[in-house]
């Protein structure tokens, strides 16, 4: 039942999850953890993380660990991940092949000038959903970090360099 659950779950993500991982967020986190309860609020946020630093989208990546973490198998990750990834393939398939036909027609421009404002309201809602105690547990040195990986980020510093100094700010935190 499980299984099944987790399908239908996840394919309800898919299709009415638009702008990208980050905006499926928020989606996921009502899905995974406040409808069903599969996991607390602290477990999906490290998901988040493992799956921000991991190769591949986003949504994928949560949805492979979400998928193992609530079943306890590979099984879970493959339904999930499959799930998650059927309805935006097909969605694409289908509106690539009108797209091109309707790319310069001024009701499409009217309706992805109206879709791009809410795309990025929907990754605001993302990242004030992940501000929280569990998110920054250490208070004020938590936002410190926070506010240099913002800036390194913002200055262009590699992506890989901001994480390993994060890290490495969190593990000195938990020692002193």
């Amino acid at each position: 039942m499980i299984y099944l659950e987790l399908l239908w779950s996840y394919l309800k993500i898919g299709f009415f999850g638009f702008g990208g991982g980050y905006a499926m967020l928020s989606l996921i986190s009502d899905e995974i953890v406040v409808r069903h309860g599969w996991l607390t609020a602290v477990q999906f946020h490290d998901i988040i993380a493992v799956s921000q630093m991991t190769p591949g989208p986003i949504a994928i990546n949560c949805a492979t660990y979400v998928g193992y973490m609530v079943t306890g198998n590979v099984w879970g990750s493959l339904i999930a991940t499959f799930a998650v990834s059927l309805p935006p393939m097909t969605i694409m398939m289908t509106i690539c092949r009108f797209y091109v036909r309707v790319r310069n027609s001024r009701y499409m421009k009217g309706a992805l000038d109206v879709i791009r404002p809410v795309t990025v309201g929907m990754i605001g809602a993302a990242a004030l959903m992940l501000c929280n105690r569990q998110t920054f547990p250490h208070g004020w040195v938590s936002c410190a970090i926070f506010v240099a990986a913002l800036a390194a980020t913002w200055l262009k510093v590699h992506p890989i360099i901001v994480i390993s100094a994060a890290a490495a700010m969190g593990i000195l935190t938990e020692i002193f």
